[in-house]
């Protein structure tokens, strides 16, 4: 399996980002993460969470998002999938504009190009039609759109159950077994 890209940009919902790297460093599976500047201050802000932490959690080689020439952007290197967690709107508009102006955004029109798995995780909310068409255009391109929108039909306690939900279904369309959720199984009723 080659590595997979995780991209963390300004949208609030810093968290699912982390939490997905955390589990995905414990699988012992290699990523290459990518952290915006507006991101930066969302981890910061939000998670109390400095970029340079990242640097020391196993399996994680981290990525200048300047650095268009970076490993991530190669059509030729094995990486398997990459999720944009959260993505922002900007991100989101730029990407269905086929504009590739930092890491992030040439590493996932490079995802498109050669057909990889790509996965973005849209935090925001109300969602505005330029939003929703942006999502479309993606969709239609063989995105898989995610929306940090958790299920309650599993009774969750706590906000890293709701986190869970959603990093949960991120390693499904990663195809990467995992039970960090409750799953439905049609007996709850």
């Amino acid at each position: 399996m080659g590595e997979i890209i995780v991209a963390l940009t300004g949208a609030s919902g810093a968290l699912y980002g982390l939490r997905l790297i955390e589990v995905l460093s414990n699988l012992k599976k290699s990523m290459r993460v990518i952290v915006t500047d507006s991101a930066k201050l969302t981890l910061s802000h939000e998670c109390n969470y400095e970029v340079s932490q990242l640097k020391s959690i196993e399996c994680v080689t981290v990525e200048d998002n300047s650095d268009i020439a970076a490993k991530s952007a190669s059509g030729s290197a094995k990486i398997d999938a990459m999720v944009i967690v959260p993505c922002s709107g900007t991100t989101l508009g730029k990407l269905a504009s086929g504009i590739g102006d930092n890491l992030v955004t040439r590493s996932a029109i490079v995802a498109m190009k050669e057909r990889r798995k790509l996965i973005i995780v849209p935090r925001e909310t109300p969602l505005a039609t330029v939003h929703l068409e942006n999502m479309l255009k993606l969709s239609s391109w063989d995105t898989v759109i995610l929306p940090a929108s958790p299920g309650f039909y599993n009774h969750p306690t706590s906000i890293d159950d709701l986190v869970d939900f959603i990093v949960s279904r991120i390693l499904d369309q990663l195809g990467i077994d995992n039970n960090i959720s409750k799953r439905w199984t049609g007996e709850e009723i």
